[in-house]
């Protein structure tokens, strides 16, 4: 009996702990954390650093020595046949005699090492090999800074769900008693039966709303989900709420910070852009530069018609070494060298015309988001005094309907009036969320 609750307590224990391990919960800034290891498109962006720093060392490996070593064996099953005259061996003049040369078997073993000595080409790749892997790195940057972007409007369309939900159904419970008050008025013959039905279509179009944005919460969540990098069907807690977020994004120190362009991520891709073009113009012009390489060679031959490998090896065995230098001089390709030199400054040049261009756009876009941020300020305070005035407004109007001194159009009137601006309340924090991320992007503030 003992063994049998104990296997119970185990088994219940092990799917408590499986549901424990795939629940998570986040604050903002954990999210991000969280993303900026765990989101694919991160990820993926650290294995091309990887990658990048492989092709260094490829290109790096490319001028230091090479050895090569080789094994051949020969094994004639039918070996060839030579005529020669036969006076040579003391046969009649005239006549020729079939002959073998050479043994029935052979092993030749050969180890040779190559040196680049001097190579043009070979400087400059090392060169854009460096360059190749700060490019990675930034564009890991660019990523990073794109992801943090992206979990914020991610976990921010989250919470204003959660929030709409919570007013709806809010909305929904004082739509509920009314409804329920009215009848009781209905039944009295103190209200029309259209005050009643006016509360009904009213109560529909909140079930309505309630049923979309529950559908867009799900949606939300499944979309953060695959922002962060966790299966899009756990579950994710957000701890931050609405409020909090918009305190956190309410900033208006950041409107004086200053724009340092050399600074952005972009500006520093554009000028490593500009800096792997102008290598690829030395690169063109290094191909007309001669270059230089050596080599030595090393190998021992053995050969019998009863081939014995291993045996009286200081006998059977014949050593052979070389060494050499090779020069390779180009002397002329029919333009074909210079025709790609100027193809590379050409590409030089759109990198830098891309660069202003790059420059400009940063400029902008910083002035773009300031006066955007400081719109979405603007609009929330303003939010939040008509939200002030909407509920004041409401509570009054409902006030007015129960003792008889308004029709229920007017109460419908203003509850609609309270659900819009509760809906414009909770966008402008969204805004304002957005809209300052967007500028700390501009800024590159990371």
């Amino acid at each position: 009996m003992n063994k049998i609750v104990t296997f119970i307590v185990l088994i219940i224990g092990s799917y408590a702990l499986k549901a424990q391990e795939e629940t998570y919960s986040f604050t903002l800034d954990e999210a991000v954390q969280y993303a900026l290891v765990h989101n694919y498109t991160v990820r993926n962006a650290a294995l091309d650093i990887d990658a990048a720093e492989k092709q260094k060392w490829e290109a790096t490996s490319f001028g230091l020595p090479q050895i090569d070593a080789g094994i051949d064996y020969q094994n004639w099953l039918k070996q060839q046949v030579t005529f020669i005259p036969s006076e040579v061996i003391g046969g009649d003049p005239g006549e020729f005699t079939p002959v073998v040369f050479g043994t029935k078997q052979n092993m030749n073993a050969t180890v040779t090492m190559n040196q680049l000595i001097f190579d043009g080409s070979y400087l400059v790749g090392l060169q854009s090999a460096k360059t190749f892997l700060m490019i990675s790195n930034l564009a890991k940057e660019k990523t990073d800074q794109t992801i943090r972007e992206a979990v914020i409007n991610a976990y921010g369309n989250v919470v204003v769900a959660q929030e709409t939900l919570e007013i709806l159904y809010s909305n929904k419970a004082i739509l509920e008693k009314n409804l329920n008050e009215t009848r009781i008025l209905l039944e009295n013959g103190f209200a029309e039966e259209q005050d009643f039905q006016q509360q009904q279509i009213t109560l529909s179009s909140i079930d309505n709303e309630i049923n979309r944005s529950s559908r867009l919460e799900s949606i939300s969540r499944q979309a953060l989900n695959l922002t962060l990098g966790i299966p899009i069907e756990k579950e994710v807690v957000l701890t931050e709420n609405l409020e909090n977020l918009a305190m956190q994004s309410a900033d208006l120190q950041i409107l004086q910070e200053d724009f340092e362009l050399e600074n952005h991520v972009d500006f520093r891709i554009a000028d490593n852009q500009v800096l792997s073009d102008e290598l690829l113009v030395k690169y063109e012009k290094s191909k007309s530069i001669p270059s230089i390489n050596a080599f030595v060679n090393y190998s021992t031959f053995q050969y019998g018609d009863n081939l014995v490998f291993f045996e009286n090896i200081d006998d059977n065995w014949f050593d052979s070494s070389l060494f050499g230098i090779s020069m390779k001089i180009p002397v002329f390709s029919s333009l074909q060298r210079s025709s790609r030199t100027q193809q590379a400054k050409i590409n030089l040049m759109q990198s830098e015309i891309e660069k202003n261009e790059i420059s400009e756009n940063l400029k902008l876009q910083v002035n773009t988001a300031k006066n955007k941020y400081q719109f979405s300020l603007d609009q929330f305070q303003t939010s939040k005094k008509n939200l002030a005035l909407a509920e004041s407004i409401a509570e009054k109007e409902q006030i007015k309907f129960f003792e008889g001194l308004s029709t229920s159009i007017d109460l419908t009137n203003t509850q609609n009036q309270l659900f819009g601006t509760q809906q414009d309340y909770i966008q402008s924090i969204l805004q304002i969320i957005q809209t300052k991320v967007e500028l700390e992007n501009a800024l590159n503030l990371f």
